[in-house]
């Protein structure tokens, strides 16, 4: 055949080619391509604390954004954040503004990008019926606290409650001591440790929810490197939204994709402390409460923040001397974003 028929014949073949493929699946490829490949270290073993997060990956939350997410969980052997820090991974999840502070006071060029807990989770549980309901009523009691406890939530209990070290004694994450004696108060989250007791116990527990009383840290922070925010703060902006939408359609939606990716990841979660997970986030405002009911899920103040620093300062938790505005910025959130996701009788 004549060389110009046949690259007219390609030619032609390929157009017609072209041409039978739909508009949609050529977008659909052109998007596949073009997503932005991310990593996102959570800092325990997969969990409904984490839900929001597994259910935008779970329920292409975070392909709508552009985004390509894997979710790198952590555990008890594992450090993530030090994966962060090496420019391993990308995002973060944090503990506490406590870990905030700490980057700053130590040089660590990490920032806190969003707070996707209003409260955080931690509780002492008492037996019920010692029927306690102020956190005063906690001080005759031996108290069961971690050695992390007895360095943050504890020093603040002395210097604001007057709490006295010679009643703590070690939590072993061990909670037959605390079942056995029904003078004591056990640490725990409100999410998980009631629902162990009264699992192993048949007894449910009094919950002293210690961000009702004052302490007013936020709870599981989205954290990046600054060199990200200075180069791509428009991946940023995508990835904290499209989190947020994660855990409204995790609360208040259907959640069973995310659960799913979260029992694959960690078979020992059950579906039935899924669901009381979830439903503890929700009774006690853990995640959608305060500042988030106005400006959306991840929302952070300057005022909140300075008033932890100044509780901290006073508890000798954290050095008065640092700047720990550099710890954090609002630049991402409080734009509302998912507002129209609640229920509106929430």
């Amino acid at each position: 055949m004549n060389p110009a028929l046949l690259l007219r014949a390609l030619t032609a073949g390929l157009v017609t080619a072209l041409l039978l493929v739909s508009p949609a699946r050529l977008m659909s490829s052109a998007r596949a391509q073009s997503l932005d490949k991310v990593s996102f270290g959570t800092n325990w073993v997969a969990e409904a604390e984490h839900g929001g997060f597994f259910q935008a990956a779970a329920d292409g939350t975070y392909r709508k954004y552009g985004l390509d997410v894997t979710i790198v969980p952590g555990g008890p052997n594992d450090n993530n954040r030090m994966l962060l820090v090496a420019g391993k991974i990308d995002f973060f999840m944090a503990a506490n503004t406590l870990m905030s502070f700490d980057a700053v006071a130590n040089n660590v060029p990490v920032v806190t990008i969003a707070a996707v807990f209003q409260k955080d989770p931690q509780v002492l549980l008492t037996h019920p019926e010692l029927k306690i309901t102020k956190l005063e009523e906690l001080k005759p009691l031996t108290l069961l606290v971690s050695k992390e406890g007895i360095s943050s939530y504890f020093q603040w209990l002395k210097s604001e409650y007057g709490f006295n070290e010679k009643n703590v004694r070690p939590y072993t994450f061990n909670p037959q001591p605390f079942i056995a004696n029904a003078q004591t108060a056990m640490q725990g989250y409100v999410t998980s440790e009631p629902f162990a007791i009264e699992k192993s116990a048949g007894f449910k527990p009094g919950i002293i929810l210690l961000a009702d009383h004052g302490f007013n840290t936020y709870s599981t922070l989205i954290e990046t490197r600054r060199e990200v925010i200075d180069k791509k703060p428009d991946l940023v902006q995508r990835f904290v939204d499209a989190s947020i939408i994660g855990w409204y359609n995790y609360l208040y939606g259907d959640n069973s994709a995310g659960n799913a990716m979260i029992k694959k990841l960690n078979p020992e979660m059950t579906d039935e402390l899924l669901a009381y997970s979830v439903a503890k986030m929700k009774e006690y405002g853990i995640v959608d409460s305060g500042d988030s009911l106005r400006n959306g899920i991840g929302a952070m103040t300057d005022d909140r923040i300075a008033s932890f620093f100044n509780k901290m300062v006073k508890a000798g938790v954290v050095r008065p001397d640092i700047d720990f505005r550099k710890a954090y910025t609002l630049r991402f959130v409080n734009k509302g974003v998912g507002l129209d996701l609640r229920p509106k009788n929430q």
